[in-house]
C-alpha cells in the first residue's frame, strides 16, 4: 500500500458525489412539489419525560405557510439554522473528526499492518472470516444500537476484500450491510426497540424471544448472500460489476496482481521496529474504538445523554487516531498536517449530509409532515390485523425516507400506533416489531440517508450499483418480514 496521503482510501470520489448529490436533488424537488399538493396540518405536541411526544386525536389542518420555491434549494443552507441542527452539526464533525483519524492511520501504514495481520490469520480460512465479520457488525447494531460509529470501519474492510482477491461489494457486503441489516433486526437497541417500548408502556426488551430468532434467520441469509457473490468473483474476477473500478483502486493501494490473484499481500516491506509500532498503535485506537461502542450503548440508555453519542464517539476517534500517529513516530506537526489531508478528502461528503438532512427540513417547512403522518393513521386504522401490521411497516419505511433518526421517528410516531394497534386488534408488541422492521432495512437503500451516501463516496460503488446489487436481498429480506408479522399477529406477540 501507498504511503502517500493522496492515495487515501478515504477519499471521496467525484463521479459517486455527483451520482449521489443528483438524486438527493431530484429528491428535495419532489419534496418541495409535495408541499404545494398536500394540504398543511398539525398535531398537537406534550413535553413528557424529556421527549416531545405527539398527541393522538389533535391534527388539524392549518394555512398554508410562506414557503416559496425558492427556498427549496436554499434549504441545505437553512438547516443550519432550523430545529435539530445540533444533530447536523455534530454529525458532520463526527465524518471529519473520523475521517482525520483514519487518515492518519493510513498515512502511518497502521491500516496496512491490520490488513496484514488479518490476512495472515485467516488466509485459509476467508469464508469464515466473512462469517465473523457480518456477525460482529450485525451484532454491533442489533445488540447496541451502534450504526454510524461502525461506518468508517468500511475504510479498512474493503482493501481487506480487495487484497483477499474478493472486490468492493464483498467489502461493503462484510460491513455496511451488515449494519444495517442488523439495526433492522433489533434486539435490544436502545434507539429503537426501547424508545419505542417506553412509549408503548411495554416491559423494557420483552419480546426479545423472537426478535433473537429473527436476527440469526437475517444472519444467515446475509452471510448466504455475501458468501455466494464471494465466491464468484473469486472463480471469475471480470464478473464483478466493479471489476474495472476495483483494479484503478487496487493499484492505488499498492496491491499486485500476483497478491490479489494469490489473496495475499506482497512482501512486508515494514521493519521489525515499525511492525511493533504499528501493533502497538492499532491496540490503542481498539481501545479508544470499544470504549466509543461502550459509552453510546451506555448513553443510549439514557435520554438526556443521548444527544452525547456523536460528540463522544468523534472525540474518541480523534483521539484514538492522533495518539496512533504519536505512537507510529509521527512529529505534532506532522499528525496535525495529515489530518487535515484526511478531513479535506472528505470535504466534498459534507455537501451530501446537507442535502440529506433538506429533504425533512423541506417538509416540515411546508407543514406537511404532521398531515403524511395523519392520513397513513388513519389508512391503518381501517384495515384488519394483519394489513394493519404491514402498513405500520409500510409507513415507517416510508416516514425513514424524511427522518433517517430512529430515535426521532420513535417519538413521532409510537404515541399514534401505539393506540391504533390497540384499536385494529394487533398488540402493542407487534407494532414495536413493525416500526423496527421498517426504520433498518431501509438505512441501505434510501438515498436520503446521508451515512449511506457518504460510506458508498468511499468506495467505487455508486449509489445505482448498489442498488443493483442488493436488490435482491432486499426482495428477499421484504418476505421474510412479512413471515414474521404474520406470525407475530397469529400468535398474539406479546405480552400486550
Amino acid at each position: 500500500m501507498s504511503s502517500d496521503p493522496k492515495a487515501s482510501a478515504m477519499k471521496i470520489g467525484i463521479k459517486a458525489l455527483a451520482v449521489s448529490a443528483g438524486i438527493i436533488l431530484v429528491l428535495m424537488i419532489i419534496s418541495g412539489i409535495l408541499t404545494q399538493i398536500l394540504p398543511s396540518g398539525e398535531f398537537d405536541r406534550v413535553l413528557e419525560d424529556g421527549r416531545t411526544l405527539v398527541v393522538p386525536g389533535s391534527y388539524q389542518e392549518i394555512a398554508k405557510p410562506d414557503y416559496p420555491v425558492w427556498r427549496w434549494f436554499t434549504a441545505p443552507i437553512e438547516i443550519f439554522a432550523a430545529d435539530g441542527n445540533i444533530a447536523l452539526i455534530t454529525i458532520i464533525l463526527f465524518i471529519l473528526f473520523v475521517s482525520g483519524s483514519i487518515g492518519i492511520l493510513e498515512h502511518a501504514g497502521i491500516m496496512e499492518t491490520l490488513i496484514r495481520i488479518l490476512v495472515a490469520r485467516f488466509e485459509k480460512r476467508k469464508y469464515t472470516l466473512v462469517a465473523i465479520l457480518i456477525f460482529f457488525f450485525m451484532a454491533i447494531s442489533s445488540f447496541l444500537g451502534i450504526y454510524e460509529g461502525m461506518v468508517p470501519m468500511i475504510v479498512f474492510i474493503v482493501p481487506l476484500a480487495l487484497s483477499l482477491g474478493w472486490d468492493s461489494f464483498t467489502g461493503l457486503g462484510m460491513s455496511l450491510l451488515p449494519l444495517a441489516f442488523g439495526f433492522a433486526s433489533a434486539v435490544t437497541n436502545p434507539f429503537t426497540v426501547a424508545i419505542a417500548q417506553r412509549i408503548a408502556d411495554l416491559p423494557l426488551f420483552s419480546g426479545s424471544w423472537l426478535r433473537i430468532i429473527f436476527f440469526f434467520v437475517v444472519y444467515g441469509i446475509v452471510t448466504w448472500f455475501v458468501q455466494s457473490h464471494a465466491r464468484k468473483v473469486e472463480a471469475n474476477p471480470a464478473s464483478s460489476p466493479t471489476y474495472d473500478l476495483d483494479q484503478s483502486l487496487r493499484a492505488r493501494l499498492g496491491l499486485t496482481a500476483d497478491s490479489v490473484e494469490a489473496g495475499t499481500l506482497a512482501e512486508n516491506p515494514q521493519s521489525p521496529d515499525d511492525h511493533r509500532r504499528h501493533t502497538r498503535a492499532l491496540r490503542w485506537f481498539a481501545v479508544n474504538v470499544a470504549l466509543a461502542i461502550l459509552l453510546v450503548f451506555v448513553t443510549g440508555q439514557i435520554p438526556a445523554l443521548s444527544d452525547l453519542a456523536f460528540p463522544i464517539m468523534a472525540l474518541l476517534f480523534l483521539i484514538g487516531g492522533v495518539g496512533s500517529g504519536a505512537i507510529a513516530g509521527y512529529k505534532p506537526s506532522k499528525i496535525a498536517r495529515v489530518f487535515g489531508t484526511g478531513v479535506l478528502n472528505v470535504l466534498p461528503g459534507i455537501l451530501l449530509v446537507m442535502m440529506a438532512f433538506s429533504v425533512k427540513h423541506i417538509i416540515v417547512s411546508g407543514a406537511i409532515m404532521d398531515t403524511i403522518l395523519f392520513q397513513s393513521a388513519n389508512l391503518i386504522g381501517q384495515t384488519p390485523p394483519l394489513i394493519a401490521a404491514f402498513l405500520v411497516y409500510a409507513v415507517t419505511l416510508g416516514m425513514n425516507f424524511f427522518i433517517g433518526s430512529a430515535s426521532a421517528k420513535a417519538v413521532l410516531m409510537m404515541p399514534l400506533l401505539t393506540p391504533l394497534a390497540d384499536l385494529v386488534g394487533i398488540t402493542r408488541q407487534t407494532a414495536v416489531l413493525a416500526f423496527d422492521f421498517g426504520d433498518g432495512f431501509s438505512n441501505v437503500f434510501f438515498p436520503t440517508n446521508a451515512l449511506l451516501l457518504i460510506a458508498l463516496s468511499f468506495t467505487v460503488v455508486t449509489y445505482p450499483r448498489w442498488i443493483a446489487w442488493t436488490f435482491k436481498l432486499q426482495i428477499i429480506m421484504l418476505g421474510v418480514t412479512l413471515a414474521f408479522l404474520a406470525f407475530a399477529i397469529a400468535i398474539g406477540f406479546g405480552p400486550f
